[in-house]
């Protein structure tokens, strides 16, 4: 009987690169995910500017404040080191008027850090010097001259009442008669800031938003709605029948309702009807605003009913009214995944990486077993 002299051998190689390649790629998509997880977000949110106490001033003048005709202001009105405020009356003060005095040099003060503050941030874009037409997100816009607003300007928060905008106007900042600044998305005028390097000039029946930080002068013309601050650092700041809403930032916390079952137990000595037991329904909601723009307060549902309780268990429902950033016990409330992975800066399409580093580590080291043990049986 002849003998075979060709021997087919048990292939090991590929069971052993697959298992290495799966071991490989698992390790690989691991080290991604990980990368990924502990990265800074790319573009990271910007912080509001700080304005200290000068936050309380609806106008601040450097030199004067002039005004003529009717004009409101919700808030303070001040000058420093400047003495002269005028037209107050017919002018009124919804707040304190500081003329020279010591609160008016810390709002200077604090405006000066507020103005120094808002100059430094890093340029998102060169916005130009055409305001009107365009539609801006969260960012902080540079006009290297003067830039001028006719029509509307749109800022858009993207659903994020955080949306902090920021303008650097190299020199100066004309807005044309019934112009506006428009906010959408959840956009708030407590979070524009506009960096002025000379004068601001508001036209006639505008409608503006924001803090005006200007080096020199403010001039607001007749008619004006300012949903903001007028504050100048040098010059003066003349108004004219305008109407100055001050730009709280407001939030709503969710509105929760508890229903408990106390139980209670009495002890009668007397020899009358044993112990009894007591149940009770209760509803608590809250509400906070939070003119600094922070988070808000919390709902703190109570219970209802009399005696010792010792169950307090309690079926909390909570319905987020605030949207990205509303919390119930302390966890996200209604807020897609995706939002949750974009503030982190964590790209939603990477998540499989996550299920997938395992399950190829996993295949790759079962199929590295079988291999060696196929091996031993063929040896």
């Amino acid at each position: 009987m002849s003998r075979n002299i060709f021997q087919i051998k048990p292939a090991r190689r590929p069971a052993r690169f697959i298992a290495l390649t799966g071991l490989a790629a698992g390790t690989s998509a691991l080290v991604l995910a990980g990368g990924l997880l502990n990265s800074s977000p790319a573009y990271a949110a910007e912080a509001k500017v700080g304005l200290g106490t000068v936050a309380s001033y609806s106008v601040l003048g450097g030199a004067s404040v002039t005004n003529t005709g009717a004009t409101t202001l919700q808030g303070n009105l001040g000058v420093s080191p400047g003495t002269s405020i005028t037209g107050f009356p017919p002018g009124i003060i919804g707040g304190v008027k500081h003329a020279a005095d010591a609160p008016a040099l810390q709002a200077q003060t604090d405006l000066t850090t507020a103005y120094n503050d808002a100059a430094g941030r890093a340029m998102t874009a060169n916005v130009g010097s055409t305001l009107g037409g365009k539609t801006l997100v969260s960012g902080v816009y540079t006009a290297s001259s003067s830039a001028g607003l006719t029509g509307t300007l749109t800022l858009d928060a993207q659903g994020d009442p955080t949306a902090v905008f920021i303008f650097q106007i190299g020199s100066t900042l004309t807005t044309a008669s019934s112009s506006s600044v428009s906010m959408i998305n959840g956009a708030q005028p407590c979070n524009v800031f506009w960096q002025i390097g000379s004068s601001a000039t508001l036209g006639t029946n505008s409608n503006f938003v924001g803090t005006i930080l200007a080096h020199t002068s403010i001039s607001v013309t007749t008619g004006v709605t300012v949903h903001g601050r007028a504050l100048a650092r040098i010059g003066s700041v003349t108004l004219d029948t305008d109407v100055f809403t001050t730009p709280a930032c407001l939030r709503t916390t969710p509105t929760g309702t508890s229903t408990a079952t106390p139980t209670t137990t009495a002890t009668n000595t007397n020899g009358g009807p044993g112990p009894g037991t007591g149940t009770g329904t209760g509803t608590g909601t809250g509400t906070s605003t939070d003119v600094g723009g922070g988070p808000g307060g919390s709902t703190t549902p109570r219970n209802a009913g009399h005696g010792t309780t010792t169950n307090a268990a309690a079926i909390v429902a909570a319905t987020s009214t605030t949207g990205p950033g509303a919390t119930v016990n302390g966890r996200p409330n209604g807020v897609p995944l995706t939002t949750r992975l974009a503030s982190t800066g964590l790209s939603p399409q990477f998540v499989p990486s996550l299920v997938v580093g395992p399950l190829l580590l996993l295949g790759g080291g079962l199929l590295l077993i079988f291999g060696r043990r196929r091996t031993a049986k063929l040896h």
